[in-house]
């Protein structure tokens, strides 16, 4: 039975490997929850901004507001990736990396200069081993990302961007659509564009002027779009996280169905192998 206490001995670590597999996605189910719910959250918070500045948008702020300057050429460009600290989350974090890569070759191809930002552990990981400078990397921001994180991501490179060391930013996450559905995206987020919003061009009482308001809304809008990236590759993340532990659930439970199975028949053969010899010698001694 040499061969039934090895199949035993892997029925109990599928078993067991089962039942971990099973708790994560109940635990990634119940983070995703809170995840989602601050992403619909911060939604209407981004559509209100985009509203009022839409409508007090026109070409001549550029010349008085910096974030809205719109470079002749891109000569140097930041690229801040936010991807995941931990993994057991299918291909969520190679599906980040894959589209910082085509966004760094797209920028290569134009000559721009790139300074990379990375924000989680997977992603810093790849890109170390594969040679490539980082000019900053940050681990230190949980699944739960604040306000406050994202005003520490993007504050220096919103003062880079004034002073002219930058011309664009961009920022790469997962965009939470559905729990199906968290496909990696790139939004420029610097300079600023002006957003076409359904609330354009409502009449709105401005005090204490339009310029001052800006002043305080444009830094807000630029916070705004990393915290939502933030966020949103949080959920996706913990989305990709609860879909890959069920698969493997599923899995678990598929592979104990055959080695059940292959255990009982191994069993039988055994048992009836024994009866067979017995018969045999109850034979031998009767002849």
């Amino acid at each position: 039975m040499a061969k039934g206490r090895e199949l035993v001995g892997r029925i109990k670590t599928t078993e067991n490997m089962r039942k971990i597999t099973r708790t994560m996605e109940m635990v990634a189910t119940s983070k995703m929850k809170r995840a989602s719910d601050r992403v619909a959250a911060a939604r209407p918070y981004a559509t209100a901004l985009g509203d009022v500045i839409s409508s007090l948008f026109n070409a001549d702020l550029a010349e008085r507001f910096p974030l809205l300057r719109q470079p002749a050429t891109e000569q140097r460009a930041a690229v801040l990736l936010i991807t995941a600290n931990r993994g057991l989350c299918g291909g969520f974090n190679a599906n980040l990396i894959k589209e910082a890569r085509h966004t760094l070759a797209a920028l290569a191809d134009k000559d721009v200069q790139v300074d990379l930002h990375v924000v989680g552990r997977k992603g810093i990981g790849f890109f170390r081993y594969t040679g490539h400078d980082l000019t900053s990397a940050r681990t230190d921001i949980s699944d739960r990302p604040t306000a406050e994180d994202a005003a520490s991501l993007v504050d220096g490179l919103m003062a880079q961007f004034t002073s002219g060391a930058i011309d664009s930013l961009y920022v790469i996450h997962s965009k939470f659509n559905s729990v199906l559905s968290t496909p990696p995206h790139t939004d420029r987020v610097l300079p600023v564009a002006a957003p076409t919003r359904a609330g354009a061009g409502r009449d709105y009482l401005l005090y204490p002027s339009a310029d001052a308001i800006l002043t305080e809304l444009l830094p807000s809008y630029v916070r705004n779009a990393v915290y939502r990236a933030l966020v949103e590759t949080a959920a996706a993340e913990q989305a990709a996280r609860r879909t890959a532990m069920k698969s493997a659930t599923d899995n678990a439970g598929e592979m104990l169905n055959l080695l059940r199975r292959t255990y009982n028949r191994a069993r039988q053969a055994n048992i009836t192998q024994e009866i067979a010899e017995i018969v045999g010698g109850a034979a031998a001694l009767q002849g």
